[in-house]
């Protein structure tokens, strides 16, 4: 059923060709297969999003019960349903989707529209859905719903073979690409999506139309004399291919860049690329979070200005980071640059893994770095992860990423083969008839130690890329947002088979271009000390703050270790630093202790924690930043 058609010029290794094996990933991989997916499944029944489509069928009777963009928890969930079937099979859960399927289908009305608030209650649909179809598309996430049952639809294709769910959505999509379109209804959609579940059904179809109406969507944004726009907040201001600011709704935005991307490279268009590439310039230079989280404030949820960073107040939804990684995954395999990578994995290991709680069943909407014990942060109603929200797309969206985790692992263009993550794991890959496999093997991030050993089947000749992060490199981020107090680190170092080699670093990666034979064992050193990061000057709520990492990891400072207020905690530049592995103590994690002063500038003993690890011993102040002076 595939065509073939342009795309980007790096693939990534598929992720059911990679498995994970290590300490760290593979627990947390698990618990979303196993606890978050069912769990999620299970709140979706709770809360009527599942029987939302019984009704729509004609199956129950009843009024639409939630709100008018639930449908899209259910096609995200039903999505990490589906990759979980691809790297395992499991005869349960692929009945379950089966029957839900069963659902989407009854729902689907006889022209291919799907939306259930519509179906269910017609004209006594919520006023914010508009009168009839496709009006008020600012606000009633019509299009963004179908845009997510579209990526559910494909992934469930590939796990299974079976088309229903696949014609369902193509079926809607042949419909909005007969109502949408130059000549015909010009409008967007409020909240973007469509244009990446139309890109996927461009793949696995080869049919240009799904791509030409994607990049209809995107087009259209900003065109003020075509159409009444609907501003900034939905980056529907200027035309996309004129924007160089990220504004408005974080989680719009990252995944109107991650289309965006998509359109560049699928379609060749240079204003797509550069407007992207300016895009990015601006997040990563003044409007990200130490952690990689991306969009400063509450109102909105939305970017703020320029350097506008907030601690206490950041919103940095769970959403917005994962979106953050979808589009960082793109720039890189449009670009070949580990500057992409190196962000990505900021947000992985920090803005998006906070998001969900070790036991996979809390969450945090929002992710602050810093709680003050009173400020009711997390939509204001809590501090802590919640089981479940009203609006429950940060639940849903990360059963979506954590399965399919595998394939940001590795990536090929050509004879060149990525190393992008640090991830104990095992893959396999062709080269002109050469079986190549690939076994890594690290306690990375508690250690900088990474092996690899490659094994090919015939002497044949390829370039081993290996990333090194910025943050080896003397940098937290390819920006000056942020930069280092300490001393440059030694540098990364690499082995291969006893033998030091230089690093022949080109666009962040170390190349090993030689000719392969047999088994080679390839040993690279990452330095992992503990470092103290200060931000930009403008940042006016965090000058004078000083912050920790080690490697990718972010620290926090929470109360559950520490008697003092550590919003009142000085870090004296030339405190002794220390880092203790803690096997028991939070699912396994490396603490970082030192003296600081109190309030009162007595020393105080602290000890901090990676950030993504706060918030599972109970309610109390936390923050990343520390005062410097």
């Amino acid at each position: 059923m595939s065509a073939k058609h342009g795309d980007y010029p790096i693939q990534a290794l598929p992720f059911t060709g990679v498995r994970i094996q290590d300490k760290f990933w593979k627990p947390r991989i698990d618990t979303a297969v196993n606890i978050t997916i069912p769990y999620d499944f299970e709140k979706c029944e709770e809360t009527g999003r599942i029987d939302n489509f019984a009704k729509a069928g004609g199956q129950m009777a009843g009024s639409h019960q939630g709100i008018f963009y639930d449908d899209s928890d259910v096609f995200k969930v039903v999505q990490g349903a589906a990759y979980a079937l691809q790297v395992a099979p499991n005869q349960e859960l692929e009945s379950y989707l089966d029957e839900l399927i069963d659902k989407f289908t009854a729902a689907q009305e006889d022209d291919g529209y799907l939306y259930t608030a519509r179906t269910i209650d017609g004209d006594k649909v919520d006023e914010r859905c508009g009168s009839e179809r496709w009006s008020n598309l600012g606000v009633n996430h019509e299009l963004y719903n179908v845009g997510h049952m579209y990526e559910a639809a494909v992934a469930y294709f590939e796990a299974t073979g079976k088309r229903k769910f696949l014609d369902v959505a193509l079926k809607n999509a042949d419909l909005i690409d007969s109502v949408f379109g130059a000549g015909k209804l010009r409008d967007v959609p409020g909240h973007q999506e469509i244009e990446i579940g139309l890109v996927s059904l461009y793949r696995i179809t080869g049919n240009v139309k799904y791509l030409k109406l994607a990049k209809f969507f995107l087009d259209e944004r900003g065109q003020a004399n075509r159409r009444e726009v609907y501003g900034p907040n939905c980056q529907d201001h200027l035309p996309v291919t004129e924007q160089r600011e990220a504004v408005g709704h974080a989680v719009r935005a990252g995944y109107m860049y991650a289309g965006m991307t998509d359109i560049a490279a699928l379609t060749g268009d240079a204003r797509y690329a550069s407007a992207v590439k300016g895009l990015w310039k601006n997040v990563v230079g003044k409007k990200l979070a130490l952690t990689g989280g991306i969009g400063a404030r509450h109102a909105g949820e939305a970017f703020g200005d320029d350097y506008e960073l907030p601690n206490l107040t950041a919103y940095n939804e769970t959403c917005a980071a994962q979106a953050n990684i979808l589009w960082n995954q793109r720039m890189f395999l449009l670009t070949g640059e580990a500057q992409y990578i190196d962000v990505l994995e900021r947000t992985l290991y920090n803005g998006f893994l906070s998001g969900v709680g070790m036991d996979g069943t809390s969450f945090y909407y929002v992710n602050p770095l810093a709680c003050d014990g009173e400020y009711q942060f997390n939509l204001g109603t809590s501090m802590s992860r919640q089981p479940w929200y009203q609006t429950s797309c940060c639940p849903t969206n990360v059963v979506r990423l954590l399965p399919s985790l595998s394939g940001y692992v590795y990536a090929r263009r050509g004879h060149d083969i990525f190393v992008n993550l640090y991830i104990a794991s095992r893959t396999r890959l062709q080269f002109e008839g050469c079986d190549i496999h690939i076994a890594q093997d690290t306690d990375y991030p508690r250690d900088g130690a990474i092996t690899l050993d490659l094994t090919v089947s015939q002497p044949t000749s390829f370039a081993l890329k290996l990333r090194i992060p910025s943050f080896a490199q003397g940098q937290p981020l390819p920006s000056d947002l942020y930069r280092y107090l300490d001393a440059r680190d030694g540098p990364a170092t690499l082995v291969v088979d006893g033998e030091s080699i230089p690093l022949d670093d080109c666009a962040g990666y170390a190349t090993l271009s030689r000719r392969w034979e047999g088994r080679t064992r390839v040993e690279l050193q990452l330095p992992m000390t503990i470092r103290r990061v200060v931000a930009h000057d403008s940042v006016d709520n965090l000058r004078g703050k000083v912050a920790l990492e080690r490697g990718p990891i972010v620290y926090a400072l929470e109360s559950a270790d520490n008697d003092s207020s550590v919003l009142d905690l000085t870090l004296e530049d030339a405190s002794q630093l220390t880092a203790e592995h803690q096997p028991n103590m939070l699912g396994g994690i490396t603490t970082i202790r030192g003296r600081a002063l109190d309030a009162y500038g007595a020393p105080f003993p602290f000890t901090a924690i990676p950030y993504y690890a706060w918030g599972h011993r109970g309610v109390g102040p936390m923050t990343v930043w520390l005062n410097r002076s």
